[in-house]
């Protein structure tokens, strides 16, 4: 991609540049191990050089990565387009969602409660992704993935109901009739119908939930990465 070959400091003069991250003037600070010039920003502090050579050093590929990944993109894909090896690309993955927080939950909101079934490394090792968004505003509250249990689906509920919630609508799966208290619980027809049209978007946008595709998810914990990048990223 053509982004990925441009300098990350911009020249401004012969003895120093500007930084892309803060805009900072950026003096001379020795060189690299290549003979290359390197550059150190006064103001933030962040060393550049003014050309990489490798592109997994460029500044915006974080960004490029979770952009693509949110498009449809697998892992091999990303690394294609991006021209950069696949280990890297899990491995930003993984680096993005370890820095990703979850947003605070608005008390006293209408929520609605629904699971996608899919597999990790063989099809018959069937994994759920529960998740609850706001009726309102279709944002992602919380979400867990593992067997379809009364475990699994306990840490998005008890999220819920800490946030106290006015309504809960699921639907009659009946392991949510032991956990949601009767008198938030609501099960009533299209009560769920804003979660059902997300579940298809999530299966859209993300390769590896797609129904009939080559690209599925090696482990839980590279599943969880994507997730947090797509919901919260």
């Amino acid at each position: 991609m053509q982004l990925l070959t441009a300098t990350c400091i911009k020249s401004v003069d012969k003895d120093f540049l500007m930084c892309n991250d803060c805009n900072g003037r950026c003096v001379k600070n020795g060189s690299t191990g290549l003979g290359k010039q390197r550059f150190r920003c006064k103001q933030c502090g962040k060393s550049h050089i003014k050309d990489y050579t490798n592109k997994a050093c460029h500044y915006e590929l974080n960004k490029w990565i979770c952009r693509l990944l949110k498009e449809g993109c697998g892992i091999r894909s990303i690394s294609r387009l991006l021209r950069v090896a696949a280990a890297t690309v899990m491995k930003r993955i993984r680096t993005i969602a370890a820095n990703i927080k979850k947003p605070p939950v608005v008390f006293g909101q209408r929520y609605q409660l629904d699971e996608i079934r899919t597999f990790v490394k063989r099809k018959d090792n069937l994994i759920w992704i529960a998740y609850a968004i706001q009726k309102d505003t279709k944002e992602i509250i919380d979400f867990n993935i593992g067997k379809r249990t009364n475990k699994t689906l306990k840490t998005v509920v008890n999220t819920l109901v800490l946030s106290q919630a006015k309504t809960i609508s699921t639907d009659r799966l009946k392991n949510y009739k032991y956990l949601i208290p009767p008198k938030l619980h609501r099960t009533k027809i299209y009560g769920i119908n804003h979660i059902e049209r997300m579940n298809l978007t999530i299966r859209t946008h993300l390769k590896r939930l797609n129904r009939r595709t080559i690209c599925y998810s090696k482990s839980v914990a590279m599943l969880f990465a994507c997730l947090k990048i797509y919901f919260w990223g």
